[in-house]
């Protein structure tokens, strides 16, 4: 797609910091796309800290807003929804809704889930009822996934470790109905110390990219990786290499600046013109 682009994007929200939308609408919109945010949660920030206040959003409200956005007959423009971190489980309807009214409106739109459930370093941090709602609903909606790499053995019942397992994993995804998979974060027994990768899958391709790994774990930096991935490969028709080496390239930077500050928060507004202009110092290699 050469163009503009346009994304309606179902997450959540917080006043301080950066995840969800608050993560990921700055980027995109740095690179000249029109965003749309619809909150899933309004908390004061993430739930990293001990502790935090804000509603989880009765889906019924967030229902409302997407209806708003609906009735004002711009849904036609949409290219992509994006859904990230859900908060309740009755949400997922609500996006799949959603999904449904944009490609009847637009039938060339795809719909992005990022299946945001934990990691590594947590394990799983959303409502029980998420995992299952993730595997047998939103996922084989999807076009596009991009799990880390903990969330795409909760996917499939599997604990990749190995790049064959990795993509072995994304192989199951994918059969469930995405063309496209995103592993955001790759750590593998068998990779150079001290660097961390992220594996792209698109139709008959599979790339890989390895950029340093820093010694912090930063909330909310899946959120921008899945948001800049879902828009260079829109933009880009599918030149998958393309889009996973802007996105290595910019997250890279961002995560720098972040470690380089020493705040805990990313510092997305610093490392703003790294969106606009990856530096592309980062290659991706076929590995299928």
């Amino acid at each position: 797609m050469i163009g503009p682009v346009s994304i309606l994007s179902i997450q959540s929200s917080v006043a301080y910091g950066y995840v969800g939308n608050s993560a990921a609408v700055f980027p995109v919109q740095r690179l000249g796309v029109e965003v749309w945010p619809v909150p899933t949660v309004v908390f004061s920030n993430h739930a990293g800290y001990d502790a935090w206040r804000g509603p989880l959003l009765p889906a019924e409200d967030v229902r409302a807003v997407i209806r708003g956005v609906e009735e004002r007959g711009v849904l036609p423009e949409v290219d992509v929804v994006l859904s990230g971190y859900q908060g309740g489980e009755d949400i997922g309807a609500v996006v799949l809704e959603a999904v449904a009214a944009v490609k009847a409106a637009n039938p060339e739109a795809v719909y992005a889930c990022d299946p945001v459930m934990g990691n590594a370093e947590s394990g799983p941090y959303v409502r029980p009822a998420i995992p299952a709602l993730m595997r047998e609903q939103m996922v084989p909606a999807a076009d596009l996934v991009t799990p880390n790499q903990f969330e795409l053995g909760m996917l499939t019942g599997s604990d990749p470790r190995t790049l064959r397992e990795t993509l072995a994993a994304v192989d199951a995804v994918r059969a469930a109905g995405p063309a496209t998979v995103l592993v955001t974060s790759v750590l593998r027994p068998d990779a150079p110390a001290g660097t961390l990768e992220m594996l792209a899958v698109h139709r008959d391709e599979a790339w890989l990219v390895r950029t340093p790994r820093l010694p912090e774990k930063s909330h909310g930096s899946g959120d921008v990786t899945a948001a800049l991935f879902t828009t260079h490969l829109t933009r880009s028709s599918g030149d998958v290499r393309d889009a996973l080496e802007r996105t290595a390239s910019s997250v890279f930077d961002l995560l720098r600046l972040t470690h380089e500050s020493g705040r805990w928060e990313l510092q997305l507004v610093a490392a703003q013109e790294y969106f606009a202009s990856p530096a592309m110092q980062f290659r991706a290699e076929r590995v299928a």
